[in-house]
């Protein structure tokens, strides 16, 4: 079975002294594929670099809205540059953050409409970060139109979830959902339609439950994979087969 880890960060410092021995375990896992999305305009030529160390590594550039004070208006420029240069498989990771105090909201949202402008210009999914924020960025999305995507390790309710997919997009199920205490989002992702879903680790961040408080890494996404065919009854095979078939469709990946 081959699957696809839809967000990634592979190229993050944690990763600096074993990076291809967690890609080799990556594709032991049977992580063949991984979409490496960025956060700050100084971090795309290591993110570049990296997604070139091996095939399947994809990258995706962005200005994620954690990382607010090192963003600049001319990184937006600059991101149209990387776009027309490198030609990544998305924009991303951008969105909106109400969770971390100190993150002005409207210089958040020039920087999530800017992205969301230039990947309905270059015709590229987008890969949004919501936290606390899922109506403000399905505010966005309609505000700029045309767009298609995934909301990355979703946080919200079934009816945002329905809006999204009338929207074109999808939502990303990571380490999250394997902890007893997401017993909302565990009855969410029994319901939700199957082409709506695509399978992420977010490594080195949000560990599963197996392996709480330690580093994430890619090779862990099969235990997504039994979590969400646990919870839909179904078999992985099928949910492997089906997540992957939607990362590729959504990212035009082969």
């Amino acid at each position: 079975m081959t699957l696809v880890d839809s967000h990634c960060h592979l190229d993050a410092s944690e990763f600096d002294a074993d990076r291809s021995e967690v890609i080799a375990r990556a594709r032991a896992a049977g992580v063949h594929t991984q979409v490496v999305p960025a956060v700050t305009a100084a971090s795309w030529p290591k993110l570049r670099d990296t997604c070139r160390l091996a095939d399947g590594l994809y990258p995706a550039y962005g200005l994620h809205p954690m990382f607010l004070d090192a963003h600049r208006p001319e990184h937006l420029d600059d991101l149209r540059g990387w776009i027309e240069r490198e030609r990544p498989c998305a924009v991303g990771e951008c969105g909106l953050d109400f969770f971390v105090e100190g993150l002005d909201a409207d210089l958040q949202q020039q920087y999530f409409v800017g992205q969301l402008r230039l990947a309905r210009e270059f015709d590229l999914p987008v890969i949004v970060h919501a936290r606390r924020a899922v109506d403000a960025v399905i505010a966005a999305i309609k505000q700029v139109g045309g767009l298609r995507g995934v909301v990355h390790s979703f946080p919200g309710s079934p009816e945002q979830a329905a809006q999204l997919h009338k929207l074109g997009f999808l939502l990303g199920l990571g380490g999250p959902l394997t902890y007893d205490r997401a017993q909302r989002l565990q009855r969410l992702v029994a319901q939700m339609p199957l082409e709506q879903l695509l399978l992420e680790t977010d490594a080195p961040d949000q560990p599963d439950a197996g392996i709480r408080g330690e580093r994430n890494e890619p090779a862990r996404l099969p235990v997504i994979l039994e979590t969400v065919a646990r919870l839909r009854g179904q078999p992985a095979e099928d949910i492997g087969a089906q997540t992957t078939a939607n990362a590729k469709r959504l990212f035009g990946l082969p």
